[in-house]
């Protein structure tokens, strides 16, 4: 007997309604009510009322035997196991509710075939939580059912699979009666074999029949080969047939030898391109393990940003020093001390470096050797970066001043007081300048220091601004990305976030990414001032966001260097640092440099 909604069962689980329904129980949605937001969790039942014992021990074996090993694994792709308990005659399974389409009914509800990049996208996924499951320790899993009504696609595009009831720990030499699928089986699976390579066969069966609309169980098994993949779908690359046929040998050895080979080859397929395939497609690279071309270690944190100049690195640490390094391979030309931490992130000009340390001074230096060409004072810690133009540095320091220094002899030639600290990096546009102060005023100021208007945020403006088309645009952290008329300063829109912000906005033609300290990195239109996607980090993001090649990449204070899909915001890769990151990417020659509080410069290839 189906259970009716609300009823409540271990005091804890109440059940909303019935997802599914089997011969021998159900499966449905319930409410955790031991926690006060609305937690839904998936509860599948087996009603224990089967007259031969044998066959009523048998289904409780193979249920508990489900409980056992979802209890044991911990991968994004697996449902959590939350609880299992017997009820009179009923047993029940409590586990996390996985929302979204199987891939049977997205097939059926597909007009034509499915688009190829997406099939691989979703293969590779398929691969790692397989090769997962055969890795584990003492002894493989083999899922022995794979196949589209088992794997779910979350609203986020991620598979899923579910019913883990006829997996099986994987012992050599064991036998068994045959289970699984008719069409997506082996031939080894029929004889009661379960070794791996059963799912590697079961996935290139699925993968088929994805790519090609046919469904195996409709034909013969084993006669993949009648139905060519190019024949029925020519948009399907040649390397991605030679995948599937190869995942569907008819004797294992001749398969894949592992799931991570058969993902290692999608990848290398999708990172070729071809038919079929978009250089921006999402989630293409998530899965690969992405590693630093090299790694340089100073003696303390690096807080701020980079500055890529011919093939050099210029970058402060809180050590004192700035280092000057070669882009290529990391190496070390010289190293220059100040006399306090460095977050300051240099400019170039003139065959010189320039900088601000917490020291209190801006400082010019040979870019080639690393000598001290001048310094020049201020009354407080420097923790704006530089800005130059028209032979001048433009530079904030927490004093509440604006220092314009020439350039050539460190000379100040005038300063503008704002009385609060100055720690956002001038922009120099339409002959005037832009810097935002720790009050929360934006000011705009002529080359002789004459403020030409001002406007004030409820906060800090830490935010640099970044001038588009007559207006400019920089964060608060009072929560807004402003949109200021740059002739008059009044507000043309703001976009609120949950939090505030000290990240600059990188804009392209039509929108403005930008991090914040609720965790998010946004992506917003230029006309309409609305969220076009919003990508959830692990932590504040205080780094701001560099875009290059439709690919968005920025730092969060998680520790983590994220490559976001710049049209989607879907995730491509994610490189974990030691260390909090502060700072932004710098993007050149193919590779992508970041510093960490783990006291590291990391150079990744882009």
């Amino acid at each position: 007997m189906q259970l009716r909604p609300g009823i409540v069962l271990e005091n804890r689980y109440q059940i909303e309604r019935t997802l599914g329904m089997g011969g021998m129980g159900a499966v449905y949605l319930a409410r955790d009510l031991r926690f006060r937001i609305q937690r839904y969790v998936a509860v599948k039942e087996i009603v224990a009322q089967i007259g031969d014992e044998s066959v009523r021990r048998a289904l409780l074996n193979n249920f508990e035997r489900e409980a056992n090993i979802l209890a044991a694994l911990n991968h994004p792709s697996i449902p959590k196991i939350h609880d299992y308990f017997t009820l009179d005659n009923r047993t029940y399974l409590v586990m996390e509710f996985i929302e979204g389409k199987d891939l049977e009914k997205i097939l059926n509800e597909t007009e034509g075939l499915l688009p190829v990049q997406q099939v691989v996208i979703w293969g590779i996924e398929l691969c790692d939580v397989l090769y997962y499951l055969h890795t584990r320790e003492p002894e493989p899993i083999v899922f022995r059912d794979i196949k589209p009504s088992n794997i779910m696609i979350t609203p986020e595009n991620h598979v899923v699979l579910v019913d883990f009831g006829i997996a099986k720990k994987f012992e050599a030499g064991q036998k068994g009666t045959m289970i699984g699928t008719e069409g997506y089986s082996p031939p080894e699976q029929y004889r009661g074999e379960a070794s791996p390579q059963v799912d590697i066969y079961a996935l290139g069966a699925t993968l088929h029949h994805l790519l090609t609309g046919i469904d195996p169980r409709d034909h013969a098994p084993f006669t993949f080969n009648e139905r060519p993949i190019r024949q029925l779908n020519p948009n399907v690359p040649t390397e991605l047939e030679v995948i599937v046929d190869t995942a569907l040998q008819y004797n294992p050895e001749d398969r894949f030898r592992n799931a991570n080979e058969m993902k290692d080859a999608l990848i290398r397929v999708a990172r070729r391109g071809g038919s079929g395939y978009s250089k921006g497609t999402a989630a293409i690279y998530q899965h690969m393990q992405i590693e630093p071309l090299w790694v340089f270690e100073s003696e303390d944190e690096i807080r701020g940003t980079a500055l890529y100049h011919q093939g050099r690195l210029f970058i402060g640490s809180y050590d004192h020093n700035v280092y000057a390094l070669d882009a290529e391979s990391g190496q070390l030309f010289w190293k220059f001390p100040a006399e306090r931490g460095v977050v300051s992130t240099p400019a170039y000009y003139n065959r010189a470096i320039y900088f601000g340390s917490e020291d209190q001074y801006v400082y010019a230096v040979s870019a080639l050797t690393g000598t001290l060409q001048w310094k020049c004072y201020t009354d407080a810690e420097i923790r704006s970066s530089p800005a130059i133009s028209d032979r001048h540095v433009f530079i904030g320091s927490d004093d509440g001043r604006l220092y314009i220094i020439n350039a050539d002899t460190g000379r100040i030639a005038s300063d503008i007081n704002t009385g609060a600290p100055i720690r956002s990096t001038p922009l120099v546009a339409m002959d005037h300048v832009f810097f935002g102060n720790e009050h929360g005023d934006m000011i705009c100021s002529d080359f002789s220091g004459k403020i030409r208007w001002q406007m004030s945020a409820r906060r800090a403006i830490t935010s640099s601004a970044r001038y588009q088309d007559g207006a400019i645009y920089f964060g608060s952290v009072d929560g807004h990305l402003y949109a200021v008329d740059a002739k008059t300063g009044w507000t043309i829109w703001r976009f609120r976030m949950e939090k505030g912000t000290i990240s600059s906005p990188w804009l392209t033609e039509k929108f403005a990414y930008i991090g914040s300290a609720d965790g998010h990195i946004y992506c917003i239109n230029l006309q309409t001032s609305k969220a076009v996607w919003q990508y959830k980090t692990g932590h504040q993001v205080s780094s701001s966001p560099v875009v290059s090649h439709d690919a968005v990449y920025c730092g969060s204070v998680d520790g983590s260097l994220y490559c976001l899909d710049a049209q989607t915001g879907a995730l491509r890769w994610r490189f974990e640092t030691g260390g909090p990151i502060t700072g932004s990417p710098v993007l050149a020659n193919n590779m992508v440099f970041i510093g960490s509080t783990d006291h590291k410069l990391y150079a990744i290839p882009a």
